[in-house]
């Protein structure tokens, strides 16, 4: 078995025509830029790029194909340069019954597949050629037509205010999706304001991997959460027994931020935009008393947990809380760059430079 470095949630800004894809991302956020940067600087070795249904994108993988600079995977998957695996997957907008809106990402194997859901999808959204448009149908239906292609659903950011499973949706997941559709579904996504703590408080998410992935809009943010995956092959096949922990594959370890550096971690007030300290869960603004608030994922999970303390099955692995080096005071894009010049990626800075190396680089940025 080996490791890979993992991040399965970042989105394309532009197509190499321009042609706005993420509205919120940034330019530079194109299809072989992302595969450029997990290679040069990142060194993410799967990365899962979550805007793939765009028609503009679906163009731009295909010239990369034809040019060779991206190679089809037998056991699903493109390889960039024999270094990087990339996933393809669609991030979409699903509606409920009772009004609440989610994100769900649904991923394939394989390049024919994405195309034929870009189609699908096209029949549901106002724009295909946008990012996590709202399909109008719900979380179950939108499953169907995914396990229909060959694909995997995955909750996007289950816990954040907006547009996710637990934070404005439902409480249970047996509420959205059936029985036979839970046990299809191979993991869930935490988000960036909630970790492994936090989501075991809910007796359901036992028996789900837990992801932690940036959900970048820029290519500085990617990889500022991820997974150590162990797995015989990168290719999405290995992927999905790792996500199943099949075989011996499995997610041996996650890095993301201490939630409570997130944005959505306490309730805060829209109005005067305090941040609630008093126990959780908070219904109104402390300071000027608005019920205009956004509920944080700590209150949410206080208010729908099963456990007062977090219950973590033996299988789970370690959480770890990281800061991605670009928070590092003092770290600029000079020193990033110097950084990555000496140790080559950021995951090699991280995990694999040792202590030794590292002294000898403190000693030549000091006398040189």
């Amino acid at each position: 078995m080996k490791k890979y470095f993992m991040d399965f949630h970042v989105h394309i800004g532009r197509s190499n025509s321009g042609a706005p894809v993420k509205i919120t991302a940034s330019r530079d956020l194109t299809f072989a830029n992302i595969a450029r940067e997990c290679k040069h600087r990142k060194g993410i070795d799967i990365v899962g790029i979550v805007d793939c249904a765009s028609p503009e994108v679906i163009d731009d993988i295909s010239q990369l194909i034809n040019s060779g600079e991206m190679k089809p995977l037998k056991e699903g998957g493109l390889i960039y340069q024999d270094k990087v695996t990339v996933i393809l997957g669609s991030e979409i907008e699903t509606k409920e019954a009772n009004g609440g809106l989610s994100h769900q990402i649904a991923y394939f194997p394989y390049f024919e597949d994405i195309k034929e859901f870009s189609k699908a999808l096209s029949l549901l959204v106002t724009n295909v050629s946008l990012s996590s448009q709202n399909c109008k149908i719900s979380a179950q239906e939108v499953f169907q037509i995914i396990n229909q292609i060959g694909g995997i659903l995955i909750p996007a950011h289950a816990f954040t205010p907006h547009k996710s499973v637990y934070g404005n949706c439902v409480r249970r997941l047996t509420e959205i999706f059936t029985r036979a559709t839970l046990k299809k579904i191979p993991a869930i996504e935490l988000g960036l304001s909630a970790d492994t703590e936090i989501a075991d408080h809910l007796k359901e998410l036992s028996g789900y991997t837990f992801l932690t992935n940036s959900d970048a809009h820029s290519l500085p943010k990617i990889g500022r959460e991820y997974n150590i995956v162990e797995l015989e092959k990168a290719n999405f096949k290995e992927i999905l027994l790792a996500l199943q922990r099949k075989e011996e594959r499995k997610i041996i370890a996650n890095y993301g931020l201490d939630p409570k550096l997130g944005r959505y971690h306490r309730t805060f007030c829209e109005i005067c935009n305090y941040t609630a300290t008093s126990n959780p869960p908070v219904y109104k603004c402390e300071k000027c008393g608005s019920d205009k608030i956004v509920k944080g994922v700590f209150d949410r999970i206080v208010e729908i947990g099963d456990y007062p303390q977090s219950i973590s099955p033996s299988y789970r692995p370690p959480y770890y809380h990281q800061v991605p080096l670009e928070f590092v005071p003092g770290i600029g894009k000079k020193t990033l760059n110097k950084l990555f010049g000496y140790f080559g990626t950021e995951m090699n800075i991280l995990h694999k430079a040792s202590s030794k190396r590292k002294k000898k680089y403190q000693e030549k940025k000091i006398y040189s």
